[in-house]
Protein backbone atom coordinates (compact mmCIF):
# COMPACT_ATOMS: atom_id res chain seq x y z
CA UNK A 1 0.00 0.00 0.00
CA UNK A 2 3.15 1.82 0.90
CA UNK A 3 4.23 1.61 -2.60
CA UNK A 4 1.26 2.37 -4.37
CA UNK A 5 1.10 5.93 -2.72
CA UNK A 6 4.35 6.56 -3.54
CA UNK A 7 5.09 10.55 -4.50
CA UNK A 8 5.20 8.87 -8.36
CA UNK A 9 2.27 6.86 -8.53
CA UNK A 10 0.50 9.45 -6.87
CA UNK A 11 1.72 12.28 -9.57
CA UNK A 12 0.79 9.59 -12.26
CA UNK A 13 -2.95 9.57 -10.87
CA UNK A 14 -2.89 13.47 -10.69
CA UNK A 15 -1.94 13.60 -14.43
CA UNK A 16 -4.77 11.61 -15.13
CA UNK A 17 -7.55 12.98 -12.98
CA UNK A 18 -6.22 16.42 -14.69
CA UNK A 19 -7.27 15.22 -18.00
CA UNK A 20 -10.41 13.98 -16.95
CA UNK A 21 -11.18 17.05 -14.80
CA UNK A 22 -10.08 19.40 -17.40
CA UNK A 23 -12.53 17.69 -20.18
CA UNK A 24 -15.78 17.04 -17.97
CA UNK A 25 -15.84 19.51 -15.22
CA UNK A 26 -13.76 23.01 -17.08
CA UNK A 27 -15.14 25.12 -14.67
CA UNK A 28 -13.60 23.49 -11.56
CA UNK A 29 -10.28 22.79 -13.31
CA UNK A 30 -10.20 26.87 -13.55
CA UNK A 31 -10.89 27.26 -10.36
CA UNK A 32 -8.31 25.27 -9.33
CA UNK A 33 -5.96 26.70 -11.55
CA UNK A 34 -4.31 28.78 -8.40
CA UNK A 35 -3.20 25.37 -6.73
CA UNK A 36 -0.91 24.75 -9.71
CA UNK A 37 0.62 28.47 -10.07
CA UNK A 38 1.46 28.33 -5.95
CA UNK A 39 3.11 24.81 -6.55
CA UNK A 40 5.13 26.34 -10.12
CA UNK A 41 5.99 28.88 -8.11
CA UNK A 42 7.10 27.16 -5.44
CA UNK A 43 9.62 25.53 -7.91
CA UNK A 44 10.95 28.78 -9.28
CA UNK A 45 11.60 30.80 -5.87
CA UNK A 46 14.18 28.08 -5.38
CA UNK A 47 15.23 27.50 -8.96
CA UNK A 48 18.11 30.16 -9.21
CA UNK A 49 19.39 29.98 -5.76
CA UNK A 50 20.16 25.88 -6.33
CA UNK A 51 21.57 26.40 -10.29
CA UNK A 52 24.08 29.19 -8.18
CA UNK A 53 24.98 26.96 -5.47
CA UNK A 54 24.88 23.84 -7.25
CA UNK A 55 27.37 24.58 -10.16
CA UNK A 56 29.81 26.64 -7.55
CA UNK A 57 29.64 23.19 -5.57
CA UNK A 58 30.31 21.46 -8.38
CA UNK A 59 33.52 23.10 -9.85
CA UNK A 60 35.00 24.28 -6.43
CA UNK A 61 35.33 21.14 -5.01
CA UNK A 62 37.35 19.86 -8.29
CA UNK A 63 41.03 18.94 -7.82
CA UNK A 64 41.90 21.91 -10.60
CA UNK A 65 40.95 23.94 -13.38
CA UNK A 66 41.88 21.07 -15.82
CA UNK A 67 39.11 18.69 -13.85
CA UNK A 68 36.69 21.27 -14.61
CA UNK A 69 37.55 21.71 -18.56
CA UNK A 70 37.40 17.88 -18.93
CA UNK A 71 33.65 18.15 -16.78
CA UNK A 72 32.80 20.90 -19.34
CA UNK A 73 33.92 19.67 -22.31
CA UNK A 74 32.06 16.11 -22.02
CA UNK A 75 28.71 17.96 -21.11
CA UNK A 76 29.09 20.48 -23.76
CA UNK A 77 29.66 17.62 -26.31
CA UNK A 78 27.21 15.68 -24.97
CA UNK A 79 24.35 18.13 -25.59
CA UNK A 80 25.82 18.98 -28.94
CA UNK A 81 25.36 15.62 -30.18
CA UNK A 82 21.68 14.64 -28.84
CA UNK A 83 20.32 17.90 -29.88
CA UNK A 84 21.91 17.16 -33.30
CA UNK A 85 20.32 13.87 -32.71
CA UNK A 86 16.85 15.17 -31.67
CA UNK A 87 17.01 17.55 -34.87
CA UNK A 88 17.94 15.22 -37.94
CA UNK A 89 15.20 12.76 -35.88
CA UNK A 90 12.85 15.46 -36.22
CA UNK A 91 13.47 16.33 -40.47
CA UNK A 92 13.61 12.24 -40.79
CA UNK A 93 10.25 11.86 -39.55
CA UNK A 94 8.43 14.99 -41.19
CA UNK A 95 10.21 13.58 -44.22
CA UNK A 96 8.93 10.30 -44.17
CA UNK A 97 5.87 10.92 -43.25
CA UNK A 98 4.65 14.12 -45.66
CA UNK A 99 1.44 16.41 -44.47
CA UNK A 100 -1.87 17.15 -45.99
CA UNK A 101 -2.82 20.81 -45.36
CA UNK A 102 -6.34 20.99 -47.31
CA UNK A 103 -8.34 21.67 -44.14
CA UNK A 104 -6.26 23.98 -42.44
CA UNK A 105 -7.13 27.47 -41.65
CA UNK A 106 -4.32 29.96 -42.17
CA UNK A 107 -6.16 33.22 -40.11
CA UNK A 108 -7.34 30.68 -37.05
CA UNK A 109 -4.99 31.89 -35.10
CA UNK A 110 -2.92 35.06 -34.17
CA UNK A 111 0.57 35.57 -32.11
CA UNK A 112 2.50 38.43 -30.84
CA UNK A 113 6.24 36.87 -32.98
CA UNK A 114 9.27 38.74 -31.66
CA UNK A 115 12.64 37.91 -33.74
CA UNK A 116 15.75 36.82 -32.64
CA UNK A 117 18.67 37.27 -34.34
CA UNK A 118 22.34 35.93 -33.49
CA UNK A 119 23.55 38.96 -32.57
CA UNK A 120 20.73 39.57 -29.85
CA UNK A 121 21.48 36.13 -29.12
CA UNK A 122 24.95 36.37 -28.47
CA UNK A 123 24.76 39.81 -26.83
CA UNK A 124 22.13 37.99 -23.90
CA UNK A 125 24.60 35.60 -23.11
CA UNK A 126 26.60 37.81 -21.19
CA UNK A 127 24.76 39.65 -18.02
CA UNK A 128 25.90 43.12 -17.59
CA UNK A 129 24.42 43.40 -14.18
CA UNK A 130 24.31 39.85 -12.29
CA UNK A 131 21.69 41.20 -9.32
CA UNK A 132 19.83 42.22 -11.99
CA UNK A 133 20.24 38.53 -13.39
CA UNK A 134 19.16 36.89 -10.06
CA UNK A 135 16.01 38.80 -9.86
CA UNK A 136 14.92 38.34 -13.14
CA UNK A 137 15.45 34.90 -13.21
CA UNK A 138 17.97 34.42 -15.94
CA UNK A 139 19.71 31.02 -15.63
CA UNK A 140 21.83 31.35 -18.22
CA UNK A 141 23.52 34.66 -16.64
CA UNK A 142 23.76 32.58 -13.28
CA UNK A 143 25.71 29.65 -14.70
CA UNK A 144 28.04 31.73 -16.18
CA UNK A 145 28.74 33.85 -12.91
CA UNK A 146 28.91 30.74 -10.76
CA UNK A 147 31.41 29.10 -13.16
CA UNK A 148 33.68 32.54 -13.38
CA UNK A 149 33.40 32.68 -9.40
CA UNK A 150 34.03 28.90 -8.94
CA UNK A 151 37.33 28.99 -11.08
CA UNK A 152 38.32 31.82 -9.02
CA UNK A 153 37.57 30.36 -5.45
CA UNK A 154 40.23 27.27 -7.30
CA UNK A 155 42.70 29.49 -7.46
CA UNK A 156 42.99 31.12 -3.55
CA UNK A 157 44.55 29.97 -0.67
CA UNK A 158 43.40 26.92 0.71
CA UNK A 159 42.01 28.11 4.33
CA UNK A 160 39.96 30.50 2.40
CA UNK A 161 38.58 28.40 -0.54
CA UNK A 162 37.33 25.77 2.18
CA UNK A 163 35.62 28.60 4.19
CA UNK A 164 33.46 29.32 0.87
CA UNK A 165 32.98 25.98 -0.24
CA UNK A 166 31.88 25.12 3.24
CA UNK A 167 29.53 27.70 3.15
CA UNK A 168 28.04 26.94 -0.09
CA UNK A 169 28.19 23.14 0.20
CA UNK A 170 25.93 24.09 3.54
CA UNK A 171 23.56 25.77 1.34
CA UNK A 172 23.38 23.56 -1.37
CA UNK A 173 22.51 20.99 1.14
CA UNK A 174 19.53 23.53 3.02
CA UNK A 175 17.78 23.77 -0.86
CA UNK A 176 17.72 20.60 -1.73
CA UNK A 177 15.85 20.01 1.71
CA UNK A 178 13.54 22.80 0.81
CA UNK A 179 13.36 20.99 -2.39
CA UNK A 180 11.72 17.86 -1.08
CA UNK A 181 9.13 19.29 0.57
CA UNK A 182 8.07 21.22 -2.75
CA UNK A 183 8.57 17.70 -4.27
CA UNK A 184 5.61 16.03 -1.29
CA UNK A 185 3.23 18.85 -3.27
CA UNK A 186 3.63 17.48 -6.99
CA UNK A 187 0.37 15.34 -7.16
CA UNK A 188 -1.46 18.08 -6.18
CA UNK A 189 -0.10 21.10 -8.25
CA UNK A 190 0.48 18.42 -11.13
CA UNK A 191 -3.34 17.80 -11.14
CA UNK A 192 -4.10 21.70 -11.11
CA UNK A 193 -1.48 22.24 -13.76
CA UNK A 194 -3.28 19.92 -15.93
CA UNK A 195 -6.33 20.31 -15.91
CA UNK A 196 -6.57 23.87 -16.10
CA UNK A 197 -4.56 23.44 -19.45
CA UNK A 198 -6.83 21.04 -20.69
CA UNK A 199 -9.87 23.90 -19.63
CA UNK A 200 -8.16 26.22 -21.54
CA UNK A 201 -6.86 24.70 -24.52
CA UNK A 202 -9.41 21.61 -25.43
CA UNK A 203 -9.13 19.05 -27.53
CA UNK A 204 -10.53 20.86 -30.65
CA UNK A 205 -7.18 22.77 -31.76
CA UNK A 206 -5.64 19.41 -31.05
CA UNK A 207 -8.06 17.90 -33.73
CA UNK A 208 -8.05 20.68 -36.39
CA UNK A 209 -3.94 20.11 -36.50
CA UNK A 210 -3.66 16.68 -35.77
CA UNK A 211 -1.31 15.38 -38.80
CA UNK A 212 1.18 17.93 -37.37
CA UNK A 213 0.80 17.39 -33.46
CA UNK A 214 1.02 13.56 -34.77
CA UNK A 215 4.22 14.28 -36.71
CA UNK A 216 5.77 15.84 -33.55
CA UNK A 217 4.53 13.52 -31.07
CA UNK A 218 6.12 10.72 -33.03
CA UNK A 219 9.48 12.09 -33.27
CA UNK A 220 9.41 13.12 -29.60
CA UNK A 221 8.68 10.06 -28.40
CA UNK A 222 10.99 7.86 -31.16
CA UNK A 223 13.74 10.52 -29.95
CA UNK A 224 12.96 9.97 -26.06
CA UNK A 225 12.63 5.93 -25.87
CA UNK A 226 15.00 4.56 -28.85
CA UNK A 227 17.93 7.48 -29.32
CA UNK A 228 18.23 8.61 -25.62
CA UNK A 229 17.43 5.25 -24.91
CA UNK A 230 20.05 3.69 -27.45
CA UNK A 231 22.85 6.02 -25.48
CA UNK A 232 21.72 5.06 -21.66
CA UNK A 233 22.45 1.50 -22.35
CA UNK A 234 25.49 1.70 -24.83
CA UNK A 235 27.31 4.67 -23.66
CA UNK A 236 26.11 4.73 -20.00
CA UNK A 237 25.83 1.01 -19.66
CA UNK A 238 22.76 1.46 -17.87
CA UNK A 239 19.35 -0.14 -18.49
CA UNK A 240 17.00 2.66 -19.64
CA UNK A 241 13.94 1.29 -18.46
CA UNK A 242 15.05 1.07 -14.81
CA UNK A 243 16.83 4.27 -14.90
CA UNK A 244 13.36 5.63 -16.06
CA UNK A 245 11.83 4.09 -13.02
CA UNK A 246 14.49 5.80 -10.76
CA UNK A 247 13.95 9.33 -12.33
CA UNK A 248 10.46 9.50 -13.38
CA UNK A 249 9.27 11.60 -10.45
CA UNK A 250 11.18 14.48 -12.42
CA UNK A 251 9.91 13.46 -15.97
CA UNK A 252 6.38 13.54 -14.41
CA UNK A 253 6.75 17.16 -12.84
CA UNK A 254 8.77 18.39 -16.39
CA UNK A 255 5.36 17.04 -17.99
CA UNK A 256 3.25 19.66 -15.77
CA UNK A 257 5.29 22.19 -15.75
CA UNK A 258 6.63 22.52 -19.15
CA UNK A 259 10.02 24.28 -17.62
CA UNK A 260 12.87 22.37 -17.34
CA UNK A 261 14.29 25.27 -15.07
CA UNK A 262 11.11 24.00 -12.43
CA UNK A 263 11.75 21.05 -12.58
CA UNK A 264 16.06 21.15 -11.89
CA UNK A 265 14.92 20.75 -7.72
CA UNK A 266 13.29 17.74 -8.65
CA UNK A 267 15.76 16.20 -11.02
CA UNK A 268 18.54 17.01 -8.60
CA UNK A 269 17.17 15.44 -5.48
CA UNK A 270 16.44 11.97 -8.18
CA UNK A 271 19.86 11.92 -9.15
CA UNK A 272 21.39 11.83 -6.04
CA UNK A 273 19.37 10.05 -4.15
CA UNK A 274 17.69 8.09 -6.48
CA UNK A 275 20.09 7.22 -9.42
CA UNK A 276 23.34 7.98 -7.14
CA UNK A 277 24.95 10.22 -9.65
CA UNK A 278 28.03 12.40 -7.68
CA UNK A 279 26.94 15.72 -6.40
CA UNK A 280 30.21 16.77 -8.43
CA UNK A 281 28.34 15.96 -11.88
CA UNK A 282 24.40 16.19 -11.21
CA UNK A 283 25.70 19.44 -9.59
CA UNK A 284 27.02 20.60 -13.05
CA UNK A 285 25.60 18.74 -15.42
CA UNK A 286 21.82 19.44 -14.32
CA UNK A 287 21.82 22.79 -14.29
CA UNK A 288 23.62 23.25 -17.29
CA UNK A 289 21.35 20.67 -19.39
CA UNK A 290 18.32 22.45 -17.64
CA UNK A 291 19.35 25.97 -19.48
CA UNK A 292 20.85 24.65 -22.82
CA UNK A 293 19.64 20.58 -23.63
CA UNK A 294 16.59 21.30 -25.43
CA UNK A 295 16.16 18.30 -27.54
CA UNK A 296 12.62 18.11 -27.59
CA UNK A 297 12.65 22.04 -28.71
CA UNK A 298 14.77 21.45 -31.08
CA UNK A 299 13.35 18.56 -32.56
CA UNK A 300 10.00 20.19 -32.51
CA UNK A 301 11.18 23.57 -34.32
CA UNK A 302 12.59 21.64 -36.93
CA UNK A 303 9.17 19.36 -37.48
CA UNK A 304 7.36 23.17 -37.38
CA UNK A 305 9.81 24.26 -39.90
CA UNK A 306 8.86 21.49 -42.62
CA UNK A 307 5.04 21.87 -41.42
CA UNK A 308 5.03 25.94 -42.60
CA UNK A 309 7.12 25.37 -45.68
CA UNK A 310 4.18 22.85 -47.01
CA UNK A 311 1.39 25.17 -45.81
CA UNK A 312 2.69 28.21 -47.66
CA UNK A 313 4.04 26.17 -50.43
CA UNK A 314 7.27 26.42 -50.49
CA UNK A 315 9.67 23.85 -50.76
CA UNK A 316 13.06 22.93 -48.64
CA UNK A 317 15.95 22.00 -50.36
CA UNK A 318 18.57 19.49 -48.80
CA UNK A 319 20.73 22.35 -47.86
CA UNK A 320 17.90 24.41 -46.27
CA UNK A 321 17.23 21.32 -43.95
CA UNK A 322 20.58 21.46 -43.20
CA UNK A 323 20.86 25.08 -42.12
CA UNK A 324 17.74 23.76 -40.41
CA UNK A 325 19.53 21.36 -38.41
CA UNK A 326 22.32 23.91 -37.51
CA UNK A 327 20.13 26.89 -36.03
CA UNK A 328 17.83 24.81 -34.44
CA UNK A 329 20.64 23.24 -31.83
CA UNK A 330 22.13 26.84 -31.84
CA UNK A 331 18.87 28.41 -31.07
CA UNK A 332 17.53 25.55 -28.77
CA UNK A 333 20.98 26.24 -26.80
CA UNK A 334 19.39 29.54 -26.35
CA UNK A 335 16.26 28.79 -25.26
CA UNK A 336 15.41 30.08 -22.10
CA UNK A 337 14.28 27.45 -19.77
CA UNK A 338 10.41 28.56 -19.51
CA UNK A 339 6.89 27.85 -20.79
CA UNK A 340 7.14 27.98 -24.92
CA UNK A 341 10.22 29.39 -25.52
CA UNK A 342 10.60 27.59 -28.65
CA UNK A 343 7.96 29.98 -30.36
CA UNK A 344 10.87 33.15 -29.67
CA UNK A 345 13.92 30.77 -30.86
CA UNK A 346 11.55 29.84 -33.81
CA UNK A 347 11.73 32.92 -35.34
CA UNK A 348 15.66 32.28 -35.59
CA UNK A 349 15.22 29.31 -37.41
CA UNK A 350 12.45 30.07 -39.77
CA UNK A 351 14.27 33.35 -40.93
CA UNK A 352 17.50 31.07 -41.62
CA UNK A 353 15.40 29.15 -44.50
CA UNK A 354 13.14 32.26 -45.82
CA UNK A 355 10.13 31.03 -43.92
CA UNK A 356 7.21 33.42 -43.26
CA UNK A 357 7.16 34.19 -39.26
CA UNK A 358 3.32 34.86 -39.78
CA UNK A 359 3.51 30.82 -39.66
CA UNK A 360 4.05 30.78 -35.86
CA UNK A 361 0.73 31.53 -35.86
CA UNK A 362 -0.75 28.89 -36.83
CA UNK A 363 0.78 26.23 -34.78
CA UNK A 364 0.55 28.45 -31.26
CA UNK A 365 -2.48 26.93 -30.63
CA UNK A 366 -1.14 23.46 -29.73
CA UNK A 367 2.16 24.58 -28.83
CA UNK A 368 1.44 24.42 -24.68
CA UNK A 369 0.02 20.92 -25.46
CA UNK A 370 2.94 19.88 -26.97
CA UNK A 371 5.71 21.37 -24.77
CA UNK A 372 4.81 19.28 -21.80
CA UNK A 373 5.75 16.28 -24.39
CA UNK A 374 9.14 18.04 -25.32
CA UNK A 375 9.80 19.59 -21.66
CA UNK A 376 9.73 16.09 -20.50
CA UNK A 377 12.49 14.73 -23.29
CA UNK A 378 14.66 17.49 -22.72
CA UNK A 379 14.53 16.82 -18.68
CA UNK A 380 15.07 13.11 -19.77
CA UNK A 381 17.94 13.92 -21.86
CA UNK A 382 19.53 15.77 -18.83
CA UNK A 383 18.84 12.81 -16.98
CA UNK A 384 20.61 10.59 -18.77
CA UNK A 385 23.61 12.70 -19.81
CA UNK A 386 24.39 13.39 -15.96
CA UNK A 387 24.59 9.36 -15.91
CA UNK A 388 27.01 8.77 -19.07
CA UNK A 389 29.03 11.68 -17.70
CA UNK A 390 29.37 10.50 -14.38
CA UNK A 391 30.70 6.89 -16.25
CA UNK A 392 34.02 9.21 -17.29
CA UNK A 393 34.31 11.52 -14.42
CA UNK A 394 37.13 9.96 -11.91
Amino acid sequence: MKKFLSIENLTILGIILGILVGIYIPELALNLKILGDIFLNLLKMIVIPLIFVSIFVSISTLSSANDFKDLGIKAFLYYLATTTIAVITGLLVANIFPFSISDINLSSNSVDIKKLTFESFINNLIPSNIFESFAEGKSIHVIIFSILLAIAVLYIKQEKKQLIVNLFDGLNDAFLLIAKWIIYLSPIGVFALISSIVAEKGIKVIIDLWQYVLIVLIGIIWHFAVNLGLIAYLVGKVNPVEYFNKVKEAILVAFSTCSSSATLPVSLEVAEKEAKIPKKVAGFVLPLGATINMDGTALYEAVAALFIAHVFGIELSLLQQIIVVITSTLASIGAAAIPSAGLITMTLVFSSVGLPLEGIALIVAVDRFLDMFRTSTNVWGDLIGAKVISRFIK
